[in-house]
């Protein structure tokens, strides 16, 4: 089991930055991919970016460029900077742990095996 705790949401202007962690309970470095998901009201949850186990990164063309994902092995911690911040950013975001041999591809959900409760970003304009 693993378990998973966000943190660093919050409220930012348009044009800001933020940056969220996501601590896992054991480590996750060599044996897990690692994704960040986000749930808009209204909107179904989508994918965001996501980091193998071997470091290789995926992004959403909705932010591509502006959004970076990051993990720290000997922290067991995994990050998303965000910068450039749009109020289309607003969401919950989720992050997501699923072991390196999952089949599916890491951008959908099934991907993964563990989520963490979520953390509020609110973008003003």
């Amino acid at each position: 089991q693993v378990q998973l705790v966000e943190s660093g949401g919050g409220l930012v202007q348009a044009g800001g930055s933020l940056r969220l962690s996501c601590a896992a309970s054991t480590g996750t470095g060599s044996t897990y991919n690692m994704g960040w998901f986000r749930k808009a009201p209204g909107k179904e949850r989508e994918f965001v970016a996501a980091i193998e186990w071997t470091s290789s990164t995926y992004y959403a063309d909705s932010v591509k460029g502006r959004f970076t994902i990051s993990r720290d092995s000997a922290k067991n911690t995994a990050y998303l900077q965000m910068n450039s911040l749009k109020p289309e950013d607003t969401a919950i975001y989720y992050c997501a742990a699923g072991s390196k041999y999952s089949d599916y591809e890491l951008h959908v959900s099934q991907a993964y095996s563990y989520w963490g409760q979520g953390t509020q970003v609110t973008v003003s304009s």
